[in-house]
C-alpha cells in the first residue's frame, strides 16, 4: 500500500488541481476505501462553478464505489465488512446523535457542527485527514459512514450507478409514496431522470412520461428503452397539453422535476400535476428565484411539494440490488469512462460543454 494519495483539488470555482495526500493510520472504528471508481453527479458540475456553498480547498466526489483497503476490528464488525470487500459508499456524512439522524433523516443532520452539508465531496481538506472526496485514490471512512456491499461481478463503472439509480427510487417512487397504476411526469432525462423513469416501473407505474430538449435525443430514446411510455420535446410540443392527453385530462398524480438550473422547470411541474398530485424538486437552480410562481396554483389543486436532498439507506439498498440483477441495459447509461486526471474534461462532458460527445454517465477511474 502506498504512503499517500492522489486527488484532485478544488481551490474555488473552475480551479481543480491535482494534489497528493498522506494515508491516514486507521483505528479500531473507521477504515480506508481504495476507490474503483467515482460517479460524476449535476451537482459536482454546480460546485465546479461555484453555484454550491462548499468551504475551499475540497476534493470533490460524493459517489465512490471501491475496496475496503484497511479496516479497524470494530468497524468490520459493525458494517460487516472485511478486507477486500467491495462497497458503495453513501454520500451524507451524519453524525448519528442529532434529533434528524435518531429520526433516520441524515440529510438534515445538524449534529456536526461545521454548517453546509456534511457529506463526502463537501467536507473540506483542513478536516483531518483530509481524503473526503471521490476523486482521490483513497477514501477516509469514519465511524458514521453507512456502506453497502456490492457484488465484484458488476464492472466498476456501472456499479457505481448506484447513487443515481438510489435517486430514483427516492425521489420517484418512496417520496412521493407512488402507487401501482398510477402516472409519472419525469422533468429532465439525466441520470437521476432515467432512474426515475426505472424506479417507476418496478413500481409497477402505470403511464410514464419524460421531457427534454431537442439536445436530449439521445437521452430521451434511453428513456424509451428503459421504459418510458411517452417522451417529450418541449421545444417541438406543449408539455402541459401533451401529459394530459396522456391522462385523460387529469394530469400526473406525481411529477418529479430533476432539472438543473431550470427555473421555469418548478412552474411547469405545478401546471403538470392533476388535482391532489405530488410534485417532487429534485433539480437544484442555485441563487435564480422562480418567475411567475402562482401559489395560489397549488392551494386550488390542493398539491403537496416534496423537496428532496440525497438518498437514503432503503433507496440505495434498492438500486445496488438492481445492478447486480443485471435487469436493465445500464451499459447504454453509461458513455465516458475517465481517469481521474480527466476530472476537469469529464464534469465537462457531463454539463454537454464538449461539441459532438453526448454524455449520460461518466465515471473517474483511478
Amino acid at each position: 500500500m502506498p504512503a499517500e494519495s492522489r486527488a484532485i483539488v478544488q481551490h474555488g470555482p473552475r480551479d481543480l488541481r491535482a494534489e497528493r495526500f498522506p494515508l491516514p493510520t486507521i483505528a479500531r472504528d473507521d477504515a480506508l476505501l481504495r476507490i474503483e471508481a467515482c460517479g460524476i453527479c449535476g451537482s459536482d458540475y454546480e460546485q465546479y462553478e461555484g453555484a454550491l456553498p462548499v468551504r475551499f480547498p475540497v476534493i470533490p466526489g460524493h459517489e465512490p464505489l471501491g475496496v475496503i483497503e484497511e479496516i479497524g476490528e470494530d468497524a468490520a464488525r459493525r458494517w460487516r465488512v472485511r478486507k477486500g470487500d467491495r462497497v458503495a459508499v453513501e454520500a451524507l456524512l451524519a453524525c448519528g446523535f442529532c434529533r434528524e439522524c435518531v429520526q433516520g433523516r441524515f440529510g438534515q443532520c445538524r449534529g456536526t457542527g461545521r454548517g453546509g452539508l456534511s457529506a463526502f465531496g463537501y467536507r473540506p481538506v483542513s478536516e483531518p485527514p483530509a481524503l473526503w472526496g471521490g476523486f482521490a485514490e483513497y477514501l477516509y471512512l469514519p465511524p458514521h459512514a453507512r456502506l453497502h456491499p456490492m457484488s465484484k461481478d458488476v464492472p466498476a463503472e456501472l456499479a457505481v450507478l448506484f447513487n443515481p439509480i438510489g435517486a430514483g427510487f427516492r425521489w420517484c417512487v418512496d417520496v412521493p409514496k407512488l402507487r401501482v397504476g398510477e402516472s409519472v411526469a419525469v422533468l429532465g432525462p439525466g441520470q437521476r431522470g432515467l432512474a426515475c423513469v426505472i424506479a417507476a416501473r418496478e413500481a409497477g407505474a402505470g403511464m410514464v412520461a419524460v421531457t427534454g430538449l431537442s439536445r436530449d435525443e439521445h437521452k430521451l430514446a434511453l428513456a424509451r428503452e428503459f421504459g418510458a411510455d411517452a417522451t417529450i420535446v418541449v421545444e417541438r410540443e406543449d408539455v402541459v397539453t401533451r401529459v394530459r392527453e396522456l391522462t385523460g385530462g387529469a394530469g400526473a398524480d406525481v411529477v418529479v422535476d430533476v432539472t438543473a438550473y431550470a427555473v421555469e422547470a418548478v412552474t411547469q411541474a405545478v401546471d403538470l400535476a392533476r388535482r391532489g398530485g405530488r410534485v417532487v424538486l429534485g433539480g437544484t437552480k442555485g441563487p435564480k428565484p422562480v418567475p411567475d410562481f402562482l401559489s395560489d396554483r397549488v392551494v386550488t389543486k390542493e398539491l403537496t411539494i416534496y423537496g428532496v436532498l440525497g438518498v437514503d439507506w432503503p433507496a440505495y439498498d434498492a438500486a445496488v440490488r438492481l445492478i447486480e440483477k443485471g435487469t436493465y441495459p445500464l451499459a447504454k447509461m453509461h458513455t465516458h469512462t475517465l481517469p481521474l486526471d480527466d476530472a476537469e474534461r469529464g464534469l465537462a462532458l457531463l454539463a454537454g460543454n464538449v461539441p459532438g460527445e453526448h454524455a449520460v454517465h461518466v465515471a473517474l477511474i483511478p
